[in-house]
């Protein structure tokens, strides 16, 4: 059994991924982390887990967490990870990091986002976690920059077809839209109930922290640079992502071709599903899953493609994913504590 740590473990990504590692196979759950809530049982926190998992949290001890774990998983707010990664890599653990200390290659990139960065040594080292497009780099990788949400959702239906050629990368634009624990379990007046309920808007206009990782990794895809339009919209649900996305592309293009692409591109990534002609994902039918399900349809009238993509963005825009990478790492079935159908409801 390998030996797994989570810190930050009661957040929602963080809760996350305690749900799916007490399931796998391959892992045994050694420590559980909580800056909030150390002392305290892990089930106390969220009843949920009652009998299940009643693993008192602890305070971060980097010595003491090497001790007892082979990997570790840091669900925090970023500028925390920054601090302690360095520590847990200098033991000899292995990282997979969800937060966006360790996303971006350009420390000046993050700094213009985020803020000055600590551990400018290890972003080269570091292997950006899209497991199905990195997938050999994260295999032999100690450190995972985990993805975002959106940027998962986003890029996952526009890099086989920036490699394929078919679409232009300078008219991407990329209308997002996500359940309310995309904001974490934080406190906010925006994501209040009185706030949210009933209601649908726009939010970080031109201003969206995920806007420069999509950028980044699809102008390593395209080989020059690349600008998106992005805007998310927060919607009244828990969980759940959907991208529409628009792109221009040539007339010659027909929906056989671009069909051929994706279904190619992913016939060996088990959880990315392409959608039949005519049909188009939504939200239930990840929930709960590490699954992107993708559609699409070419708009001839006015030449350009529409790419409906969909995730849960607490599993395979978050926690999902990072358990997807590790069992990269350690060489295990690559669904192995994923492989749960949706909630039907």
């Amino acid at each position: 059994m390998i030996k797994a740590a989570v810190i930050g473990a009661t957040g929602y990504a963080g809760a996350e991924l305690v749900r799916l590692l007490t399931g796998h196979p391959e892992v045994e759950l050694s420590t559980l982390c909580s800056r909030q809530y150390a002392q305290k049982p892990f089930s106390e926190v969220y009843p949920a887990f009652a009998g299940t998992v009643d693993r008192v949290c602890e305070a971060v001890d980097v010595e003491h967490i090497a001790e007892k774990a082979d990997v570790v998983f840091t669900a925090l707010p970023h500028k925390i990870p920054m601090e302690i990664v360095p520590r847990l890599l200098h033991q000899g653990l292995r990282v997979i990091d969800l937060s966006a200390d360790f996303r971006f290659k350009d420390a000046k990139t993050y700094e213009a986002y985020y803020e000055p960065h600590l551990a400018k040594d290890l972003l080269e080292k570091a292997v950006y976690g899209l497991s199905e497009i990195y997938g050999d780099k994260i295999r032999g990788a100690d450190l995972i920059g985990n993805p975002g949400c959106y940027p998962t959702c986003s890029m996952l239906p526009l890099i086989p077809l920036i490699k394929a050629g078919l679409i232009d990368p300078d008219t991407f634009i990329i209308d997002a839209k996500s359940g309310v624990s995309g904001a974490g379990r934080g406190l906010s007046l925006a994501t209040q109930f009185c706030q949210v309920n009933d209601s649908f808007k726009a939010y970080k206009v031109s201003a969206h922290r995920h806007t420069p990782e999509i950028e980044a990794i699809l102008s390593e895809t395209a080989g020059r640079p690349v600008v998106v339009g992005f805007t998310p919209h927060l919607v009244p649900m828990s969980r759940g992502m959907l991208c529409t996305i628009y792109a221009e592309m040539d007339d010659d293009i027909d929906e056989t071709r671009v069909r051929e692409c994706l279904v190619d591109a992913y016939a060996k990534s088990p959880f990315v599903r392409i959608m039949q002609p005519a049909t188009f994902p939504e939200t239930l039918q990840v929930k709960g899953t590490n699954y992107c399900d993708i559609g699409f349809t070419i708009d001839a009238r006015v030449g350009r493609i529409k790419l409906i993509s969909v995730i849960d963005n607490l599993v395979k825009g978050a926690a999902g994913q990072a358990v997807q990478n590790f069992n990269l790492m350690f060489d295990a079935k690559e669904t192995a504590g994923l492989d749960g159908v949706s909630w039907p409801i």
